[in-house]
């Protein structure tokens, strides 16, 4: 986003010179957030989502627990929001230890 403000002139100008200065003031635009949400399967250990809870979404033991229910209980529950490239990395994170542990434990994102 551009935005064009009218700024007083500085003294290193000419006199000579008529006419207003316009400065342009850029603003950087907030990206996009995304959401990471887990899926319930009938599968995938309750104690492995919490495992995977709290080591790649930082939770503690209660808040693990408390996503892991709401999983369960709900069929989904969102574990974090955070940028595109974030929200990505997360879910391959997660998908290929769930993978490589042999559970079908599913991860996504959506636009939050």
């Amino acid at each position: 986003m551009t935005d064009k403000q009218i700024v007083p002139r500085s003294h290193d100008e000419t006199e000579n010179d008529t006419g207003v200065v316009v400065k342009e003031v850029v603003r950087a635009k907030k990206p996009p957030l995304y959401s990471v949400i887990l899926l319930n399967d009938d599968y995938t250990p309750m104690e492995f989502v919490v495992s995977i809870l709290e080591r790649h979404f930082n939770k503690d033991h209660a808040a693990a627990t408390d996503i892991m229910l709401k999983v369960h209980n709900e069929g989904r529950a969102i574990c974090g929001i955070y940028t595109y490239e974030i929200a990505e990395t997360k879910v391959t994170l997660v998908t290929e230890e769930a993978r490589q542990s042999g559970h079908p434990l599913q991860c996504v994102l959506e636009r939050a």
